[in-house]
């Protein structure tokens, strides 16, 4: 065959090669969707770190991401709630649990009259996803924009009053969900952590390039060592006991994750942590890159004693438009606003999330 002949036989093939493409791949997308949703074994008893309300409704769900991995959530619906709701999907902090701070601000907002779910992350918790304790750029933000997926797909919620809000480094996942995602109407970040920044670049900024490339040598050989044993090393978690020299911050968190107010058993940062390799990923992928892009609102809240307070005010600097507020709370550090109902401004949240779903009249 000649080559004129070759290339228009080809070109003629190329719709009938894409068809059978599209067909495979939607077939291959129907199996995806009805078997992707591995088997999970859910508590079902209330084991929060905070009381359960009388004046919600509580359920366990599960969802899937576009990874295929089954994600484990609580649900907290107003009791006698009628309709549509406003929707709020909740998750953090980092190396936390549903169970923790994540379900204890979702309940207050359900009480405030929100549809809401807290979800436990991809790769720990009770969610799935293999290795265990690891979170991932992409995977750790798409776990938002899955959470949005499967309230848009709920009859109860209403898919154009769609929020979340994420804590600690799920305030970072959050904003990047938010650029990326335009079915976010309005974004909450709480005590917010840019894990890209800190990873990379250690707290305020204190590493160098030849700091970096030593943590990139390091993690990497682990990874090896890893990939020859088939055995993960986790981090820790929060330092406990104690050492006499620990910075003021990781008291706080020790107060937190390894006392009574806020121990979970299946929380990371309460027992053995993430995976050592887990920043490796996180160095090279600024999660924050797109902020400015945010249309929607974005209300920031922080500590004014808080030692993250610095990422955010550094990423707000980066949002644009009037419909962005940063709130700085007085007298308050990180751990506040995980738990201190005294200081957590949840009238302003709620208000935030009212005026940004049109809900001003309610």
């Amino acid at each position: 065959m000649k080559g004129s002949k070759r290339v228009k036989l080809v070109l003629a093939m190329l719709p009938l090669i894409a068809g059978i493409a599209q067909t495979a791949c939607t077939r291959a997308g129907k199996l995806s969707k009805q078997n992707d949703m591995e088997q999970l074994e859910l508590t079902q008893e209330w084991d929060k770190t905070f009381p359960q309300s009388d004046k919600v409704e509580h359920t366990k769900i599960t969802f899937h991401n576009r990874y295929g991995i089954t994600l484990a959530a609580d649900l907290y619906k107003p009791k006698n709630a009628a309709g549509r709701l406003a929707a709020i999907a909740v998750c953090g902090p980092y190396g936390a649990v549903k169970e923790q701070v994540s379900g204890h601000y979702a309940q207050i907002l359900a009480e405030r009259g929100f549809l809401t779910i807290a979800f436990d992350p991809s790769f720990y918790g009770e969610s799935g996803g293999t290795p265990r304790y690891l979170t991932s750029p992409e995977i750790s933000t798409d776990d938002f924009s899955a959470a949005v997926d499967y309230l848009t797909a709920r009859d109860d919620a209403d898919a154009e009053r769609i929020g979340i809000c994420g804590i600690c480094g799920w305030g970072g996942f959050a904003l990047n969900a938010a650029a990326n995602d335009p079915r976010i109407r309005a974004t909450v970040t709480s005590t917010m952590y840019d894990m890209s920044r800190v990873n990379a670049n250690g707290y305020f900024d204190a590493m160098s390039a030849d700091d970096r490339y030593e943590l990139r040598r390091q993690l990497n050989a682990r990874r090896g060592e890893e990939y020859r044993t088939g055995v993960g090393e986790c981090d820790g978690g929060v330092v406990d006991p104690l050492p006499a020299d620990a910075p003021l911050f990781v008291r706080q968190y020790h107060d937190y994750y390894k006392t009574e107010r806020g121990y979970h058993r299946r929380s990371p940062n309460s027992n053995k942590g993430l995976l050592k390799t887990n920043s490796l990923a996180f160095i090279n992928m600024p999660i924050l890159s797109y902020i400015g892009e945010i249309r929607s609102a974005v209300l920031m809240l922080h500590g004014s004693e808080a030692h993250s307070r610095y990422f955010s005010e550094d990423a707000f600097k980066r949002l644009k438009g009037d419909n962005k507020e940063l709130v700085i709370i007085p007298g308050a550090n990180h751990v506040d606003l995980y738990d201190n109902l005294d200081v957590i401004p949840f009238e302003r949240i709620e208000r935030f999330y009212r005026t940004a779903f049109g809900d001003v009249s309610e």
